[in-house]
């Protein structure tokens, strides 16, 4: 049953428009003079609504000096709350005057790398076609420990089941090769055999932050399901570099400085583009361990959900398998 109240306590005695608009005003001008001027009413109008307010509120809002005045640490406050009730009040007028609908909200949870190297390359074109949605992407390395309140709607990520109340369905294995640009390989020779990987600069992604891509491949698990020696021999002249920031690790790559682990829903654009290739045939495939798309069980059936879970499985079938890419290249899986 709906709360009852009386409308002497609510309506009659609720806050006058009139005075919250000369408060406002007074405090954008840091005049009575100044906000009369741009209401059309006159100065001591403006004040005489503002001491009503303040009357009402039991609180100063401004201190006064002379024709100027400044807001207190209440008028502060309650600006803050009186602005954003105003501009909640002129949506709703506006789209009751010009009968606009109202959006639908959408809240996309993924990884930094997810969201940096496959989703937003993508986005314009749903954002362009789906103009009555208003989308929000959160991108977090911790989907389990996310703060209080939070609670996405549709999850992009590397575990079944994060939460309770999402109902989950897999989108890919991990396909794992390694990667670099044409004129690294140009500048340092061909490479014929996973060991020769030894002698190059190898660009790692750190176990702080492999749990964005995958917790379980770095170059010595990748070499080694390779049958390539991972002891780091010393003899060996070798340049590693290191970072939890995957994406940072793809533009050093782009930018000629060695040879990085490439995911392949994250850079497989950038191979069939030309901007990477593959120095080896070599293919890793993680079953088991892939990507999952988990929506809200309170939200499966809402159009905006189904409409966004649609498009993404859409670019994923519009990407290149990962054995298409680099042409003519033999991709064993190990």
């Amino acid at each position: 049953m709906a709360p009852q109240f009386e409308l002497s306590e609510t309506l009659v005695g609720a806050l006058s428009l009139r005075a919250i608009k000369s408060f406002l005003a007074a405090a954008k001008f840091k005049s009575f003079t100044g906000a009369a001027n741009a209401l059309s009413v006159t100065p001591a109008a403006v004040s005489k609504q503002v001491r009503e307010l303040e009357d009402y509120l039991g609180a100063e809002l401004f201190v006064r000096s002379g024709r100027a005045v400044t807001l207190t640490a209440d008028g502060e406050m309650f600006k803050d709350a009186a602005q954003i009730s105003l501009i909640n009040l002129h949506q709703a007028a506006e789209r009751l005057r010009k009968r606009i609908p109202a959006r639908q909200t959408l809240t996309v949870c993924c990884s930094p790398a997810f969201s940096a190297l496959w989703l937003h390359k993508r986005l314009p074109e749903f954002i362009r076609d789906n103009p009555d949605i208003e989308l929000t992407v959160l991108a977090t390395q911790n989907f389990i420990s996310m703060e209080a309140g939070v609670l996405p709607d549709v999850y992009i990520a590397k575990l079944a089941s994060l939460r309770d109340g999402y109902d989950s369905e897999h989108l890919f294995d991990d396909e794992v090769y390694p990667v670099c640009t044409p004129q690294y390989l140009q500048s340092h020779g061909a490479i014929e055999t996973p060991e020769e990987l030894l002698d190059r600069s190898l660009l790692d992604i750190s176990a702080y932050g492999r749990s964005q891509i995958s917790e379980h491949i770095d170059w010595k698990v990748w070499l080694a399901l390779h049958d390539v020696d991972t002891s780091w021999r010393a003899d060996i002249p070798r340049q590693l570099f290191t970072s939890n920031d995957y994406s940072g690790i793809v533009q050093l790559t782009l930018a000629h400085q060695g040879i990085a682990l490439g995911w392949h829903h994250l850079v497989g654009n950038l191979v069939a583009s030309g901007d990477l290739v593959r120095p080896l045939p070599n293919m890793t495939v993680m079953k088991n361990r892939g990507h999952y798309l988990s929506v809200r069980k309170d939200k499966t059936d809402a159009s905006v959900c189904k409409q966004f879970c649609q498009w993404v499985k859409l670019q994923l079938s519009l990407h290149p398998r990962a054995d298409e890419a680099n042409s003519g290249l033999k991709n064993p899986e190990r």
